[in-house]
């Protein structure tokens, strides 16, 4: 069964991720960069991660960027990745509906590694999501296959470590990848 994944723990992660992908890009270039933070989260005003983005407004090592539309998000994550900043895309499932032209244009035919945290508001506790009355839950699923993104979901506090493993897939294939935040975080 599902349980909340306390934002604390996101964080760490997401720490860590950003960490990994700095001394990756560090091996590539000989320049470090000019900034102590470690990376970005660029996020569309989300209730279901909301814990996340506000523990995020006390951090100093990643920066958060706050976005009206995923479109704009996206484009912005185009324009980090361009300049060697590792960043994350926070949204909810209505967001991946709402920018699927731009997640085609850009990640995929741009061929840009696009990494989303996405929350399943409404998710049902005890139902798999293709089972949810909820058809922004049930549909999401389908909606990244249709679009062959790889995705797993974040059932619990041992799923975190697929924040990094889906962040790293996205940059291997140069390409959207995502995980699925099943319920709120804690």
């Amino acid at each position: 069964m599902p349980e909340s994944i306390p934002a604390s723990l996101i964080i760490d992660t997401l720490r860590d991720t950003f960490r990994e992908a700095r001394a990756a890009l560090a091996a590539e270039n000989a320049e470090p960069p000019k900034h102590q933070h470690l990376g970005w989260v660029l996020s569309v005003p989300d209730t279901h991660q909301k814990t996340v983005l506000a523990a995020l407004d006390k951090e100093r090592d990643i920066k958060v960027l706050t976005f009206a539309t995923e479109d704009e998000a996206t484009t912005a994550a185009a324009g980090l990745y361009i300049g060697g900043e590792p960043c994350v895309l926070m949204i909810q499932h209505a967001g991946l509906y709402a920018s699927v032209n731009t997640l085609r244009g850009v990640a995929m035919d741009g061929k840009v590694p696009v990494f989303y945290m996405i929350g399943l508001l409404q998710r049902e506790k005890d139902k798999e999501p293709k089972d949810s009355r909820h058809s922004m839950v049930k549909f999401a699923e389908p909606l990244l296959d249709v679009f062959s993104v790889p995705h797993a979901r974040l059932e619990g506090p041992d799923d975190v470590h697929l924040i990094g493993e889906y962040f790293k897939k996205s940059r291997e294939r140069r390409g959207p990848a995502a995980v699925l935040v099943g319920l709120e975080t804690a």
